[in-house]
């Protein structure tokens, strides 16, 4: 099944762009959650940027650009970003990064149900966790 990302990266699909560069583009998404809603992908077909520094690097500092420029653009009191390991977003299997304009009071919910954290089982997550951190330096 064809990608419909590859297609928008490779100009083959329209899309309103608002920013690209060789391995990043970024677009006004088709079905927003709200007014200037973006997607920022990379233009490689990728299963996880965050297995790749340097994609990851480009991802995210355009992530950086424009969403400082959505911000200021649509004077929104802040930006949610939101990026979801591919295999995990359904019917999209390319990855790619959610810039969502935000004003204190819309009607966005992006709420996560919270348990609490054991200091004990805490302490055992965060040392494996600095170990693999670690190990990726």
């Amino acid at each position: 099944m064809a990608c419909h990302f590859c297609a928008i990266a490779a100009g083959d699909a329209d899309a309103h762009r608002l920013y690209e560069t060789d391995d990043v583009v970024a677009f006004l998404d088709a079905n927003p959650a709200v007014r200037g809603h973006t997607l920022v992908v990379p233009t490689i077909h990728e299963r996880d940027v965050l297995d790749d520094p340097s994609e990851a690097a480009d991802v995210f500092a355009a992530v950086q650009t424009v969403g400082r420029a959505l911000r200021v653009a649509l004077d929104a009191d802040g930006v949610s970003v939101f990026y979801t390991t591919p295999e995990l977003v359904g019917d999209v299997t390319h990855p790619h990064v959610h810039l969502l304009p935000r004003d204190a009071d819309d009607d966005v919910h992006l709420a996560l149900e919270r348990g609490t954290l054991d200091d004990a089982a805490a302490t055992r997550l965060a040392e494996r966790l600095r170990e693999r951190v670690d190990e990726r330096r």
